[in-house]
């Protein structure tokens, strides 16, 4: 009997959306062993994979981190195709999902753009030398990207102007990203002064705020709720959070206006 090859499946639209694919830290929640509250919590929105986001833009989806948790991220929102991928730095949890599209790029026929910056294009290189091999081993197939390198200067990627936001990552300097009044700033523990200006007039800031006591590369929760006060969206949502986050108890404590994402939430773009 002849096997017949799958179809392409249900494929989400995303067009004028964000789409949170995942709020947790860096090893999730729950985390591997942990009894705690929030680890055995049946609450749906405590289950938390690596932090990423998906954005529908007028030419098409755009990719924002490949986490390690990228394939179950796809699947569950039924996303089958993305035109693009963006990058906030290298760090594990933020890139080593690369190789989880090669089924996007071997469905489009090419490559997929990458945008980031000189250290996160190095790390890549590094991590997935084998998609760069000048002859690759065939049978395994590989991620098919081309870099674009970014900096702090605004540039426009599919149909929408994308303004890159200098962070501080402990001693890492990293990128958050402005697209129109929207903000995305995660993993950060200092906003440089030069960054300021760029959040202002903001309707929706989504912040990094990974537990409540301080820690040396992420905002507690009381520095979150601080840089939220001075940067006055209407709207802020927290990510990045641990398991010491549980979400009702904490949502309980917030101020209007804030509020604490979770995996599969969507906000509009305006």
């Amino acid at each position: 009997m002849a096997i017949q090859p799958h179809d392409a499946g249900t494929v989400r639209s995303l067009a004028g959306q964000l789409l949170f694919l995942g709020t947790g830290t860096s090893v999730g929640v729950p985390i591997v062993g942990c009894s705690c509250a929030t680890c055995t919590s049946t609450d749906p929105r405590n289950d938390r994979t690596r932090t990423s986001v998906a954005l529908g833009l007028p030419g098409g989806t755009l990719l924002v981190d490949t986490t390690p948790d990228l394939r179950r991220q796809l699947l569950r929102e039924q996303i089958g195709s993305v035109q693009a991928i963006l990058y906030t730095h290298d760090h594990v949890d933020h890139v080593y999902g690369l190789d989880d599209i090669r089924p996007i790029c071997y469905r489009a026929g090419g490559p997929v753009p990458v945008y980031c910056e000189d250290r996160v294009e190095r790390r890549i290189r590094r991590a997935f030398d084998y998609a760069f091999e000048p002859m690759p081993v065939p049978g395994g197939g590989v991620p098919k990207i081309t870099f674009e390198r970014i900096t702090t200067t605004p540039f426009d990627l599919l149909g929408s102007r994308v303004t890159p936001l200098r962070l501080q990552h402990g001693v890492f300097d990293v990128l958050g990203f402005r697209f129109g009044n929207l903000a995305y700033c995660t993993d950060t523990n200092s906003i440089p002064d030069a960054t300021w200006p760029l959040l202002e007039g903001l309707d929706t800031l989504i912040l990094d705020c990974l537990r409540p006591e301080r820690h040396p590369t992420h905002l507690s929760l009381d520095e979150a709720l601080a840089i939220t006060a001075r940067v006055g969206a209407r709207r802020t949502l927290f990510v990045h959070m641990s398991h010491d986050i549980e979400h009702a108890a904490v949502s309980a404590r917030l101020p209007a206006g804030v509020e604490l994402a979770y995996d599969g939430l969507v906000v509009r773009l305006a």
